[in-house]
């Protein structure tokens, strides 16, 4: 088999730059650029799925597992063009309410509560968006709703403090309320023993 000489001369070229990369990597070479150099702080390790933040204090995290619900794409309605009859991108998510684990159990046992009409009989809860003609965009507005529908619930169960100003305040015009109320009893006895037509005494 007969070789060029142009490919006498790439095949050359290969095999020295494979040689001086070989010998670079066992000599242990690192250029200034290299990731290590750049974020040394940082974990290179891409491949390694980060942990999931966790509830703390009964708080909800705002993080959302995409293993624990269901996602689904539907056609979407309303005017779109082919768009509409071609792609479906209405987005609806699902997953068990009264098995979500993610979810704080006040938090859980609230929001069960708040949307007992829009849970199905098999206990999914389920939110929809078609909100944009993108698959994507439906799926993170789905999220968002939901994150927000947890935090409001989760907001409704936090007791206010009060301070001992408001409280002595409020003291005060129960105070006077009562004071307030005494004296119009007063002066309703009073006007009704006025009304009393006068004895004439034996």
């Amino acid at each position: 088999m007969a070789v060029s000489f142009s490919n006498f001369c790439c095949l050359r070229r290969l095999l020295m730059n494979s040689t001086s990369c070989s010998r670079a990597h066992l000599s242990g070479f690192k250029s200034n650029l290299s990731l290590d150099k750049l974020y040394p702080s940082s974990r290179l390790d891409i491949t390694t799925i980060p942990k999931a933040p966790e509830s703390k204090d009964g708080k909800f995290s705002g993080y959302i597992p995409m293993d624990k619900i269901q996602v689904n794409y539907v056609r979407s309605g309303g005017p779109g063009g082919q768009n509409v009859n071609c792609v479906s991108t209405k987005t609806e998510i699902r997953f068990h309410l009264a098995s979500a684990d993610w979810i704080p159990e006040p938090i859980r046992v609230k929001l069960a509560e708040r949307v007992k009409n829009q849970i199905s009989k098999e206990g999914y809860f389920i939110v929809k968006s078609e909100r944009t003609r993108s698959q994507q965009l439906n799926l993170a507005d789905t999220l968002d709703k939901l994150r927000n529908l947890i935090h409001s619930v989760a907001q409704s169960l936090v007791v206010p403090e009060i301070s001992q100003e408001t409280l002595e305040r409020q003291r005060r015009l129960r105070e006077r309320a009562a004071r307030e109320r005494l004296r119009e009893k007063r002066v309703h006895s009073m006007t009704k023993q006025g009304r009393q037509a006068p004895t004439l005494d034996s």
